[in-house]
């Protein structure tokens, strides 16, 4: 189903020329609320459904729900192929329909769409806006002691491996400017599983892109089965080893022909100063 893209309002936090991309896979019992969540939240807001032909009929579901509310819409995908391939489908329906802003949100119900308002509205001001769990006022609920540390322990091995000065690389709940989502080289990613998050905060940061941090509140799912595993985590430590190790390389070539640094990537830091979630 096409969608038309209307006037941008003054005020952003509408969510009028937003697309809000909601990956699926067997998430019948999570979608229909949340797609009502974020509809309520932000009522200017379209909705795209990007289904991996999901066994339990969530595509179904989704096209049931797009043919009583034109401002959802959805994308079917042949099979599973990865969170990643995911959303690169999503952001090329969304810039083709000229959407001023696209969002990344788990089906799950893990990221509140009640934030929306707050980061569309930083949105109007920064290229991406990362929602984030681990800077002031954001927090999770409900997860095990080993889910923290991972997770944890995972944006700190990125941030010294890549020199980066971003807390939560690996959230998935964030919005981007479809102007600046097009300075970086989607075509090159290959990430196709949660790296993939880490991937586009690296590109965009290298790239020289506005990237911000704002606290949100992260809620484990309570219907359904996580799809995070083992494979999942061995992507990420690879890539970002490897990534890492070519940054030193540059590094330390510059520093033998130039006599020079590289300069280091970093997000702005203003908004981590925030005690309140966005969405509290």
């Amino acid at each position: 189903m096409p969608a038309t893209n209307p006037t941008t309002p003054d005020d952003p936090a509408t969510g009028t020329g937003t697309l809000v991309i909601v990956p699926t896979y067997d998430e019948r019992e999570n979608l229909e609320p949340i797609v009502a969540r974020v509809r309520a939240a932000v009522p200017g807001a379209h909705v795209l459904v990007v289904d991996d032909n999901s066994p339990d009929g969530t595509g179904d579901l989704a096209d049931a729900l797009a043919a009583t509310d034109p401002a959802v819409h959805v994308l079917h995908r042949a099979g599973k192929e990865g969170l990643g391939r995911a959303y690169l489908a999503g952001f090329a329906w969304g810039r083709e329909r000229g959407y001023d802003l696209l969002v990344e949100m788990d089906a799950d119900g893990s990221h509140h769409p009640e934030a929306l308002p707050g980061m569309i509205a930083l949105a109007d001001r920064h290229d991406l806006v990362l929602g984030s769990r681990w800077v002031p006022g954001g927090r999770v609920e409900n997860w095990p002691l080993h889910r923290v540390v991972l997770s944890r322990g995972g944006n700190l091995y990125a941030r010294l491996a890549l020199g980066i000065d971003v807390r939560d690389a690996t959230g998935g709940f964030r919005v981007y400017r479809t102007a600046a989502l097009a300075r970086l080289d989607l075509d090159a990613v290959e990430s196709h599983g949660y790296c993939f998050q880490l991937d586009l905060v690296w590109r965009a940061l290298q790239s020289g892109l506005d990237v911000v941090e704002a606290p949100i509140t992260f809620t484990e799912r309570v219907r359904g089965e996580s799809k995070m595993g083992g494979a999942i985590v061995r992507e990420s430590l690879v890539k970002v080893t490897a990534w890492g190790l070519t940054r030193r390389v540059r590094a330390a070539r510059e520093r033998v022909l130039h006599g020079r640094s590289l300069p280091s990537v970093r997000a702005r830091s203003h908004v981590l100063r925030r005690t309140v979630p966005l969405d509290a």
